[in-house]
C-alpha cells in the first residue's frame, strides 16, 4: 500500500488536482482511497459528481456504534472516497480533528476491508504544525508531494512545507517526493519553481498547463478524465498521475 500526501497553499488547486490523479491511478486498475483532511469535507467532491461523503468525525460524534463500511463511499472510477470532517468554524481544533479521523480509520481496519494500492491524502492549505502534519508522520504517508504555482505566496507556502518535511526526516517520516507546478501563467514560473526544488534536493515531478477545461469540468462536477476523456487536459492529468507513481518507485501495475 503506497501512501501519499499532498500539500499546498489553499486555493491552489490542491483538491482538484488530488482528485484527478485518484481517478487517472484508477483507470490504471489500482484499487485507491482519497482522504480529504480539511473541515470543509470537500476534497472528494469531483469525484462523487456534487454529492457528499459523510465525514468520518460526523460519525465520531453521534455517539453510537457505526459500521466500518459506513466511512467512505465509493466515487467515479471506483475510487473510495473519505473525508475527515473537522468542528463548525471557529469552534474546537481542526487538526484535532484530523488526528481522530486518521486513528479511527486505523481502528476500524479500514484498510484491511478497502485493501488499497494507493492512498492519497489531500491536507489542508499550508497549515504544517499539529494534526495537519499527521499525514507526514510515520506510518501513514511515505512521500509528500507538494503543488505550488510561480505565484510569490504560493511558494512561500511550498518552501514552509517543504522545511516541515525536512525537520521531520530524522523521526523516518514521509519523504519529499517532489514538487507539482500547477500554472497560472505567471512570469518566469517553472524556473522559479525548479529553482525552489532545487533548494530542497528534489524536483518538479509534473506540470500543469492552465486550461479552461478544469474549470469545465468542475461545472459539470466531474473530475476531467471523466467529462473530458480524450482532452490534452486528461493526458496532463494521466501523465501527472504515472509521475507520481515513479518518484514514489512505483511502476503502477496493481
Amino acid at each position: 500500500m503506497l501512501k501519499l500526501a499532498f500539500y499546498g497553499k489553499g486555493g491552489i488547486g490542491k483538491s482538484t488536482t488530488v482528485a484527478n490523479i485518484a481517478f487517472a491511478l484508477a483507470e490504471k486498475g489500482l484499487r485507491v482511497v482519497q482522504i480529504g483532511c480539511d473541515p470543509k469535507a470537500d476534497s472528494t467532491s469531483l469525484l462523487l459528481r456534487g454529492e457528499r461523503a459523510v465525514p468520518v468525525l460526523d460519525l465520531v460524534r453521534r455517539g453510537v456504534p457505526f459500521d466500518v463500511a459506513e466511512l467512505g463511499r465509493v466515487g467515479e472510477g471506483g475510487v473510495i472516497c473519505v473525508e475527515s470532517g473537522g468542528p463548525a468554524p471557529g469552534v474546537g481544533c481542526a487538526g484535532r480533528g484530523i488526528i481522530t479521523a486518521l486513528e479511527t480509520l486505523e481502528n476500524k481496519g479500514a484498510f484491511a476491508l478497502w485493501n488499497p494500492d494507493v492512498v492519497l491524502y489531500d491536507v489542508l492549505g499550508d497549515v504544517v504544525c499539529g494534526g495537519f502534519s499527521m499525514p507526514m508522520r510515520k506510518g501513514y504517508a511515505d512521500y509528500v508531494f507538494i503543488l505550488t504555482s510561480g505565484e510569490k505566496m504560493a511558494l512561500y507556502a511550498a518552501a514552509n512545507i517543504a522545511m516541515a518535511v525536512e525537520h521531520f526526516r530524522d523521526r523516518d517520516y514521509a519523504r519529499l517526493g517532489g514538487f507539482i507546478l500547477n500554472c497560472r501563467n505567471v512570469k518566469d514560473e517553472e524556473s522559479r519553481v525548479r529553482e525552489l526544488a532545487a533548494d530542497f534536493g528534489s524536483s518538479v515531478t509534473g506540470i500543469l498547463p492552465w486550461s479552461p477545461l478544469v474549470q469545465e469540468a468542475e461545472e459539470k462536477k466531474q473530475v476531467l478524465p471523466a467529462a473530458f476523456p480524450r482532452s490534452e487536459m486528461a493526458e496532463c492529468y494521466r501523465r501527472l498521475a504515472r509521475a507520481v507513481l515513479a518518484a514514489a518507485g512505483k511502476d503502477g501495475r496493481p
